[in-house]
């Protein structure tokens, strides 16, 4: 009971953020994940993710580079009712920050505490 979960395929997030997994063979995650939000550090862009997943629960990560630095994500959840719910962190390595008004922003290291964010999403499928 709860093996055969059917992982495969693309979902959507309440924000209009894609998820397409392309592949649940073996316990694995395989696929790519592309946010619908301008702020994001992964925006523009469909970031493979990796994971795995047993019975209704799965987990999955991606990393990936822009403009605002390096960055991590890992997703948590289970699927309920047809939808995955997941909670999230993401992790920031650097921001952009100016020193001072009508400078320019560079890029610097994030202490620890400012790095992390977390929050849950929902996903359904499309």
């Amino acid at each position: 009971m709860g093996h055969d979960v059917a992982w495969v395929g693309n979902w959507r997030n309440q924000f209009g953020s894609t998820l397409r997994i392309t592949d649940d063979a073996h316990g694995r995650i395989e696929g790519n994940f592309e946010t619908a939000l301008e702020d994001s550090g992964f925006y523009g862009q469909a970031v493979p993710i990796t994971g795995f997943h047993k019975g209704n629960c799965i987990a999955f990560v991606a990393v990936g580079s822009s403009a605002t630095g390096d960055r991590a994500v890992s997703y948590t959840g289970l699927l309920r009712h047809g939808k995955m719910e997941t909670a999230w962190f993401v992790i920031a390595d650097q921001a952009l920050s100016a020193s001072s008004e009508g400078e320019p922003a560079k890029l610097k290291p994030l202490n620890w505490w400012r790095a992390v964010t977390t929050n849950v999403d929902t996903f359904e499928r499309i």
